[in-house]
């Protein structure tokens, strides 16, 4: 499964791992990971893209929902280990100025 979530044992982190090649095949998956969550705030997400080959304008666009979905909730998003031709992307989109990429 391209994408897939696990949630720490308090319920505060939501990890969603994407693998491949990240587009709008994945749309679905991806909203499902984050929003069949309990309803509660302060949770954080955080999104691996390490095993992310590509990404697109449309997963752009997604993690873009997600923040406001997030923030919504008194939630945050951190973007992790993007590749470098991922990160590369992602500062050219100035995603820095929006989300935490560690």
């Amino acid at each position: 499964m391209p994408v897939f979530q696990e949630i720490s044992t308090d319920g505060r982190v939501v990890q969603i791992y994407v693998e491949g090649r990240f587009d709008y095949r994945l749309s679905q998956q991806f909203r499902d990971a984050y929003r069949q969550i309990p309803d509660y705030e302060g949770v954080t997400f955080q999104i691996d893209l390490s095993s992310a080959s590509s990404i697109d304008s449309s997963a752009l666009g997604m993690m873009l929902l997600l923040r406001e979905y997030a923030k919504c909730k008194g939630s945050s998003v951190i973007i992790n280990s993007p590749s470098d031709q991922v990160g590369q992307l992602l500062k050219v989109a100035n995603f820095e100025q929006l989300f935490i990429i560690s």
